[in-house]
């Protein structure tokens, strides 16, 4: 009965070129202009490590020493000093320190001239804690961080634009002055939003970082950190000893249980830094994944104001195209008092009109479906870090329809009750 009343509201319609293609176009704009917004805003709200966020934890402490000026408050770095003597403090867990960092690669064979990538700094375990797959070799080991060994892990991207994609394991990588042994080579890895590298100096969301070293070594070779904060006159020849902060902490804690342990541990450190007049005050923070990206408001307020403005933009439209209806519904009153006198129940007049504001929903959609593909691609030029990533996936796709259909149904609720309630007898005594 639906595919009747349905063949009913196309031929309707069709019977109105002009006013059909303007509600359609007036849906579609709504449709196209949430789905662009609504997009973005679900690639940039997404969970960068499925399944594992509840068990990652970013750890914070308060260094300042007394006197210094806002020593009261939490910061989001941690100075080499503090790091390593969490390490040691802690070493039933899985747990990484992380900094950022540019790596000059020098000229190699067939690439004469010296080439740049991001750089990431941690210990070994980072691969565990950060769910890294590798495609060739694995992670260095803690003897190579206790050692100093000068090793490193490449992209994959890295490995296919320096060794042309071959297993490059045991190949050497000239950075700056030294060699560095490559021991494994990563499957694509790309978190979004990437959240190890907030409040480090580089971007959120997009790239893709080319190197893993540790920490202990690129320190000894002279490395610079790209955010760094000191609240005493630094050093940064002795990066190990400098009164600065530069450092990323995670730590991966699977149970209630270790949160809790962690926890202790966490504050009686900061406790005892605090007795010792290190610290001048003992707060500490544990954030989970989650958490952390709240705090560090990983998604801009511009394209939080750009998806509520879609979302009443949407109902702007759902409104004028309902009032489109209703006029058209009452331009047909002659015909639908007709099919009353004729046996037609208000339920069957109903659907009718609700069947042809689908129809006209679906219409809507795939326009809406266009237009919001061409909204992505805009948004693609423009130079914000997070454009690379503004591309339709199945699940928008589904919702488009289903705003569709929704909309559709909301604009017309008004034209098919007031169809359904017209008095056949005064329509055919006007006739």
């Amino acid at each position: 009965m639906w595919l009747y009343y349905l063949k009913l509201g196309l031929r309707s319609l069709l019977r109105s070129p002009v006013l059909t293609a303007l509600t359609v176009l007036m849906l579609a704009m709504g449709i196209g202009a949430c789905i662009t917004t609504w997009t973005v805003y679900h690639l940039l709200s997404g969970d960068p490590m499925p399944g594992r966020s509840g068990q990652l934890f970013y750890v914070r402490l308060n260094p300042y020493p007394p006197g210094v000026e806002a020593a009261d408050r939490l910061v989001t770095l941690m100075s080499y000093h503090d790091a390593s003597a969490l390490w040691q403090l802690t070493p039933q867990f899985e747990q990484t320190p992380v900094a950022l960092g540019t790596i000059v690669i020098d000229g190699m064979a067939g690439k004469p001239r010296p080439s740049t990538t991001e750089g990431v700094l941690g210990r070994a375990p980072m691969f565990d804690v950060f769910a890294m797959h590798f495609r060739y070799g694995g992670p260095w080991s803690a003897m190579d961080d206790a050692s100093h060994a000068r090793v490193v892990v490449l992209s994959e991207a890295l490995n296919r634009r320096l060794f042309h994609g071959e297993n490059s394991v045991g190949r050497l990588l000239p950075v700056g002055t030294h060699d560095y042994r490559v021991v494994g080579v990563l499957r694509p890895w790309s978190p979004q939003p990437r959240f190890y590298a907030l409040s480090l100096g580089n971007r959120s969301y997009g790239g893709t970082d080319g190197a893993f070293m540790p920490v202990t070594t690129q320190m000894d070779d002279g490395f610079v950190p790209e955010n760094i904060n000191c609240y005493a006159e630094p050093d940064f020849r002795h990066l190990a000893r400098a009164p600065c902060t530069w450092l990323g902490y995670w730590v991966q804690l699977r149970s209630k249980a270790d949160q809790q342990a962690y926890r202790r541990l966490l504050a009686g450190y900061a406790g005892q830094q605090k007795s010792q007049g290190r610290f001048a005050s003992a707060q500490m923070g544990l954030d989970d994944l989650r958490t952390w990206l709240i705090t560090r408001k990983v998604i801009p307020e511009d394209v939080q104001l750009q998806a509520n403005i879609a979302f009443g933009f949407l109902w702007i439209c759902i409104v004028n195209t309902g009032g489109l209806l209703l006029a058209k519904c009452l331009r047909r009153s002659r015909e639908i008092g007709t099919r009353r006198a004729l046996g037609a129940s208000r339920g069957a007049i109903f659907a009718q009109f609700l069947a042809e504001s689908v129809a006209v929903g679906l219409a809507g959609g795939a326009l809406g479906l266009l237009l919001s593909m061409a909204g992505l691609w805009a948004v693609r030029q423009q130079p914000a870090a997070y454009a690379g990533l503004a591309h339709l996936d199945g699940s928008m796709f589904m919702l488009a329809w289903v705003v569709a259909l929704v909309a559709s149904v909301l604009a017309g609720l008004l034209p098919a009750w007031r169809a359904s309630v017209l008095a056949p007898a005064t329509q055919l005594k006007a006739m």
